[in-house]
């Protein structure tokens, strides 16, 4: 601004005039640490969507994944990220939708989760991502995988 601003009142009316929206950063309240942690993990173990990927991704798959699922949101964009794995003792968080890329990391995800718990989750099955770095028809599925999850996480459709 030039230096003609004498007041806050008279920069408030020239941001105004201007159409300009000026925003004030809010201070934050004190939260104990104890209750931090606890809504951290409460997070996690109720995850709202869980992302398979498969081990050993190059950085340019998973690069071209962070950003397509940082299009669709927070949500997904916060999603927790697990790479499947062959072992039987593969740790995976129990969560109301699962966005899995690869049919081999599908059937680990099958043998990894309970029952009950894959009958009330939304499952969707994506290309792996080496497929979605080089091809536009496994880009177009991985939209459309992604649109599919969204819907299903707003409509509320998941327990």
């Amino acid at each position: 601004m030039s230096a003609l601003i004498a007041s806050p009142a008279h920069r408030s009316r020239v941001l105004q005039a201007l159409g300009v929206v000026p925003w004030r950063r809010r201070a934050l309240a004190a939260v104990p640490e104890a209750a931090e942690t606890a809504a951290v993990a409460e997070s996690i173990s109720s995850a709202d969507v869980v992302i398979v990927l498969p081990p050993g991704s190059a950085v340019r798959e998973l690069d071209l994944l962070g950003r397509a699922l940082y299009a669709f949101g927070p949500q997904l964009a916060r999603a927790a990220r697990v790479e499947a794995s062959d072992s039987e003792t593969m740790q995976v968080p129990h969560a109301k939708a699962y966005l899995v890329f690869g049919q081999a990391q599908a059937h680990t995800l099958g043998r990894a989760l309970p029952a009950d718990v894959m009958r009330d989750a939304h499952i969707v099955l994506a290309d792996a991502p080496a497929e979605v770095l080089g091809q536009a028809a496994a880009k177009r599925r991985l939209w459309q995988a992604l649109r599919s999850v969204r819907r299903a996480l707003a409509a509320g459709a998941l327990p």
